[in-house]
């Protein structure tokens, strides 16, 4: 299969300023003190310019759930095997995941895909096959993915996107689950931003210190391979990232392009957004960052992105986790826009 990357680098949408100015203007009517409400009131601006509304809404939500297995597992990255890759497809897709009870809470449609586990468990109920090889490539060692196998990953995110917004969505959540997942997107990110390893590289499923100067390492490994001055944010992907890394990037890129809004998640997430925004800059102005992960490097990939994550809690699960948290947030924020009394209407003195 030979695809074309050439729709990456189309427009994306252009926010529409004049309805987040009325929105703006809005908040300033609203019967509190401007401002009081803080970053609620950032919340509904933002998405009232992203949907051109006088009424935002994050409904309906819709969680591209992206699992897949990397080849750079082997290298002892992760405190947990390979095979527990599988085994948490089978639990995400069963209702037991920590996403798929927050899927369930939020009433959000999650759709989920087997993009390349090790071991191909063959039909599954509410999994959508779309299996790209048996995991990545050893990072390490030699690139992730062939240019077939990048090309027809980002393409499973466009169509989901696609997919989405044809079944009405309104907010987009991508999540990821794939043990040894944190490795690719922490050498994406010093790639990238050009940091050492030692600076970005975190504990991720919780390795100890040993581990930790482990994983840099390996990182340090992977980087020596494949960082080249010539390579640009679509070849550094191909070689560095995971299936589920480019399939969040061509759903990011193609939900901007659509105007779909984007919520993005953690660290792994993070490292998408990184190189959507790389390959296609106008993606950012249709991000919204759920959540500052407990990852070390993560602060600097929010700083790269000019990012301010609404929440803080420590989190560092992935898949999903940190923007399902946040829409309960963003729902009360536009609820709050959209019925609230103005001063004029409540018979109320302004200052």
């Amino acid at each position: 299969m030979n695809m074309t990357l050439d729709w990456l680098k189309d427009p994306c949408r252009p926010i529409d300023h004049q309805a987040a100015a009325a929105a703006q203007a809005r908040q300033d009517k609203l019967t509190k003190p401007r401002g009081s409400l803080g970053r609620l009131e950032e919340m509904a601006i933002r998405l009232a310019g992203m949907q051109g509304t006088d009424a935002p809404t994050p409904d309906p939500v819709r969680i591209l759930q992206f699992v897949s297995d990397h080849g750079v597992a082997v290298e002892g990255v992760s405190c947990f095997p390979r095979e527990v890759t599988l085994q948490m497809l089978h639990n995400i897709a069963r209702g037991g995941a920590a996403v798929s009870v927050m899927a369930e809470a939020i009433d959000a449609v999650m759709e989920i895909f087997d993009l390349g586990i090790a071991t191909d468990p063959g039909p599954v109920a509410n999994v959508r096959s779309e299996r790209l090889g048996p995991g990545t490539g050893n990072i390490a060692r030699e690139p992730a993915m062939t240019e077939d196998q990048l090309a027809r990953a980002l393409d499973i995110g466009r169509t989901a996107v696609e997919r989405a917004l044809d079944e009405d969505a309104r907010l987009l959540i991508c999540g990821e689950m794939g043990i040894g997942n944190t490795t690719p997107a922490t050498a994406l990110a010093c790639a990238l931003l050009d940091l050492e390893p030692s600076i970005l590289t975190g504990p991720g499923t919780g390795l100890d210190r040993q581990g930790v100067s482990r994983k840099a390492q390996v990182v340090a490994a992977a980087l020596n391979l494949h960082a080249r001055p010539e390579h640009g944010p679509v070849e550094l992907l191909r070689r560095l990232g995971g299936f589920d890394i480019a399939a969040s990037t061509g759903a990011f890129i193609r939900a901007a392009q659509l105007g779909l809004p984007i919520l993005v998640d953690g660290f792994i997430i993070s490292a998408a957004a990184l190189v959507a925004t790389r390959i296609n800059p106008g993606v950012r102005d249709w991000m919204l960052f759920s959540h500052g992960s407990a990852e070390p490097g993560h602060r600097h990939m929010m700083e790269a992105l000019d990012a301010d994550p609404y929440l803080h809690l420590r989190l560092r699960l992935g898949e999903a986790t940190g923007g399902a948290t946040l829409v309960p947030l963003l729902r009360m924020a536009c609820v709050v826009h959209r019925k609230m009394a103005t001063f004029d209407e409540a018979g109320v003195s302004e200052a």
